[in-house]
């Protein structure tokens, strides 16, 4: 008798779990002695200007046909796609993964990652704030990762932003009640076509540097008169905006970055030309010069209710299997695989059971993380999951758990609290441990 695939939340605690006192660091929390007690077990010490690469594979993308096959299972569980073996003995990829298959030695994937909402804006918001959102989430009930990257770190080289968005600003991606500084600096701009420009790093026509310099301090005495009647977190917030948006058009440091020009055209070529690859390249540049975080939109259909094995192997895969490999070896070459981690994902997985239109529909059942760099140990698959990976059959990890992992690799606090506009104090997670696989 065959498994039923019907979603059914997990008895697990999941997201759910809440400390019984806001900032408690008891309860599974990962505290500053458990980070250092990890550090000295494994002999690695966490650099100073991190940063951080995420690639979100918006729509959620198959984790059955892409990491977590299941040959053995019947063809309407297991699909059209074969394995293939990677470059570590007993691991195996999708067929249509073959460059990322050959750099499995420099890659972690976390298979049984699970939460309980089907829907993709509260589940995209889930994964990225680790809050889940009740309702329909069209935006940021609570800041996004790369947003408390923004406000608790910021960026590691003056006169860059400490967040950035590629191409464009992710739905689910924003500041929340942290501010307008701590949405990301965003392009607005595909960087794989001919016209691709990033017009906020230009003066208007008409303004010289000398003319916005006479603006900027007439901005300021203005400012200073505005903090004298009112002194508040939202004055200084512009302040912070106003003069990062300043330094950013005046200093040459940025538009350096992003000039994707400097880049032999063989290079550009490994990463695909395509949205998602050029923008993985253009997010490697930006970490190099001292951005710290960077989302990455995939680009691609990952929500493949239809056609789910054409989608994929003419489409979403090839792009991605390109664009990782090729970020994945640039950061190893570079010798940056300790500074930079890269964390790629979307908001859940696919159901094991094949639909009526040879599609895949929603399932937050399971699904699959792919890390890489960041000092963790790499060349190893964690978790597993049942026949139809369906359920995780050995520990499921929770959108907390992915998140204060890479909190953890920043050296952020993730019990750290905000309070909201309405004095409301919310941590940066309320549940969530570093996944020590990684380390072990």
């Amino acid at each position: 008798m065959q498994e039923t695939t019907t979603f059914q939340p997990p008895t697990t605690s999941l997201g759910r779990r809440t400390f019984l006192q806001v900032g408690a660091l008891a309860l599974g929390g990962w505290s500053l002695a458990d980070h250092l007690r990890l550090q000295a077990a494994t002999g690695k010490q966490i650099p100073k200007d991190t940063a951080v690469i995420q690639i979100f594979m918006g729509g959620g993308p198959s984790h059955i046909d892409m990491y977590d096959l299941k040959p053995g299972a019947p063809s309407e569980i297991r699909g059209e796609f074969s394995p293939i073996a990677s470059s570590v003995a007993g691991y195996q990829f999708c067929e249509h993964l073959p460059r990322q298959a050959a750099v499995m030695d420099k890659l972690a994937i976390v298979r049984s990652v699970q939460h309980t909402n089907p829907s993709h804006l509260p589940a995209s918001h889930w994964m990225m704030t680790g809050y889940e959102a009740n309702v329909s989430a069209k935006a940021n009930f609570n800041p996004s990762i790369g947003s408390v990257v923004s406000r608790l770190r910021g960026a590691n080289v003056e006169g860059l932003p400490g967040y950035v968005g590629l191409p464009k600003q992710q739905l689910i991606g924003g500041s929340a009640y942290l501010g307008l500084a701590h949405n990301p600096f965003c392009p607005n701009s595909d960087p794989s076509k001919d016209d691709f420009e990033v017009k906020n790093l230009t003066l208007a026509t008409g303004v010289t540097r000398s003319r916005l310099n006479v603006r900027q301090q007439l901005r300021d005495g203005l400012d200073r008169v505005g903090r004298d009647l009112q002194d508040t977190d939202h004055f200084e917030g512009l302040d912070r905006f106003s003069r990062e948006a300043y330094e950013l058009v005046t200093g040459e440091r940025a538009a350096q970055a992003f000039d994707l020009s400097q880049e032999s055209p063989q290079l550009r070529e490994q990463y695909g030309n395509h949205s998602g690859g050029q923008s993985c390249l253009l997010a490697r540049r930006l970490v190099e010069a001292g951005v710290t975080f960077v989302t990455v939109l995939s680009g691609g259909e990952w929500d493949t209710h239809t056609d789910n094995f054409n989608q994929l192997k003419n489409n979403s895969l090839p792009k991605m299997d390109s664009a990782i490999s090729a970020l994945v070896t640039d950061l190893y070459d570079r010798g940056l695989d300790k500074r930079v981690m890269v964390i790629a994902h979307g908001e859940f997985g696919r159901t094991p059971q094949i639909n009526k239109d040879a599609g895949r529909d929603h399932w937050p059942g399971a699904a699959c993380v792919l890390f890489s760099g960041g000092g963790i140990n790499v060349g190893r698959m964690i978790g597993e999951t049942d026949r139809q990976a369906a359920y995780p059959t050995t520990h499921p990890y929770t959108p907390g758990d992915v998140l204060s992992t890479v909190y953890n690799f920043l050296g952020i606090d993730h019990h750290h609290n905000f309070a909201d506009h309405n004095g409301r104090l919310f941590p940066v997670l309320r549940e969530g441990t570093p996944i020590r696989e990684l380390y072990a």
